[in-house]
Order: C-alpha cells, then structure tokens, then sequence
C-alpha cells in the first residue's frame, strides 16, 4: 500500500492526534500532517468531520475516518505491517476495547473534574475519584511490562493521556497524583512507555506541552470562559 494517499488532520498538543501518529509510526505509513487550529476551525475539518468538528481525522484515499479509537482500529486492520495494534485472541481484543474506553470515558472525565471542581470538598471528592481509577488501571498492570503484555497496544496508546498529559493538566492545579509511593507500576510504566523510542520522537516535550497548556489557561482567564 505504499502508494496509498494517508493525512491526518491534528493537532500538536492534542492527545487523540498523538495516539494516531504513533500508530501510523509503528506501522511504518508515510502520512501528511496538518495541522489545524480548532479556533478557527478549516473548512477541510468541518467537511470531513461534520458531526463533531474535531481533531483526529485520518484520510485515506480522500475517505475520512473519525475518533481516534476507531482510527486505531482501522489502521491496525488495514495496514498488516509492523506491530499489531490489537491482539488476534477475540477476547483478548474486546478487552482491550474495554480498557481503552475506561479511559476515555472514565479516567479522563474524572480528572477533568479535579481541574474544574470549585472548593475544597468538591476538589476532595473528585481527587478521590480519581485516585479510584489509577488504582484500577494500577491492579491492571500487574505482572505486565505494558498493558499490552510485553509489547505496546492499544490500551498503551490510548493511555497516552495518563502517560503526560494527567501530570500536565493537574500541575496547572497544583496537584501530583501519580506517585511511585502509590502506584508503582503506573509509574514504571509510564517510565517504559515515554522511553519507547517511536513514542519518544512523537509526543511533545513535557515542558513544552505545560507552557502550551498555560498560556491557553492565561486567554481564558482573561477572555472570563
């Protein structure tokens, strides 16, 4: 498929749009990013992700593919180069599809509500939250490199947001949840993972990804949103 036409339509700092990069890299795909400011969204993002105008959108061939869940899934199954992304075992690929989406609809909700919780007894109880769901993907690890087993997965990509952008986001907080004190194999994961060299190449630099964050933090403090 070498002569195959592939874009992703992203963002540097987004999360989603990493988890696809990565999987277009582990796959060895020759892909055209571009980049998109979803303040002032292009008329190739609203054509080709009308629904919900966000960012990732991978085109192939001109044909979009929306959520970066489902493009990690169509890449894994269109492209048998490199790495699987899921594994072939039927149940072992619904659970990755299980624990994939306890991230996206568990882990990273709750966290949002840590960095909009106002007082203290709603900060309190969101952070206890939380701290129940690290734990839960903490157990998870067990006796396992990466959540994968030996080998980057699925559920590794999509954790891409408790690998960086957790820690990110609650520092603008004042916050620091994931301790090698509590989750110990959270954290030697986290370490094996951001020392992977694909990953290591595709993510952004921590310190730049926290002035990003702050300085979109600053705009809406002034603009009251």
């Amino acid at each position: 498929m070498d002569d195959q036409e592939v874009k992703l339509l992203g963002v540097w700092g987004s999360c989603p749009s990493k988890r696809v990069e990565i999987a277009l890299k582990m796959k060895g795909i020759n892909y055209e990013f571009v980049a998109q400011d979803l303040s002032n969204k292009s008329p190739e993002l609203l054509q080709y992700n009308p629904v919900h105008k966000k960012v990732p959108v991978l085109l192939h061939n001109g044909k979009p593919i929306c959520e970066s869940q489902v493009i990690l899934e169509y890449i894994d199954e269109t492209w048998k180069s490199g790495p699987s992304i899921l594994p072939q075992d039927p149940h072992a690929r619904a659970l990755a599809r299980f624990w994939a989406r306890f991230i996206d609809d568990t882990c990273f909700p709750a966290i949002q509500r840590i960095k909009r919780s106002q007082g203290d007894d709603e900060r309190e109880r969101a952070i206890d939250e939380a701290m129940e769901h690290l734990k839960t993907l903490e157990n998870e690890l067990k006796g396992k490199k990466f959540f994968g087993g030996d080998e980057i997965g699925l559920v590794d990509i999509a954790a891409n947001f408790v690998a960086l952008w957790l820690d990110v986001i609650l520092e603008l907080v004042g916050i620091k949840l994931l301790t090698k004190e509590k989750f110990p194999r959270l954290c030697d994961w986290v370490d094996d993972y951001l020392n992977c060299s694909i990953i290591k190449e595709t993510l952004p630099a921590r310190e730049d990804l926290l002035d990003r964050f702050r300085a979109i933090s600053r705009w809406l403090a002034k603009n009251n949103m």
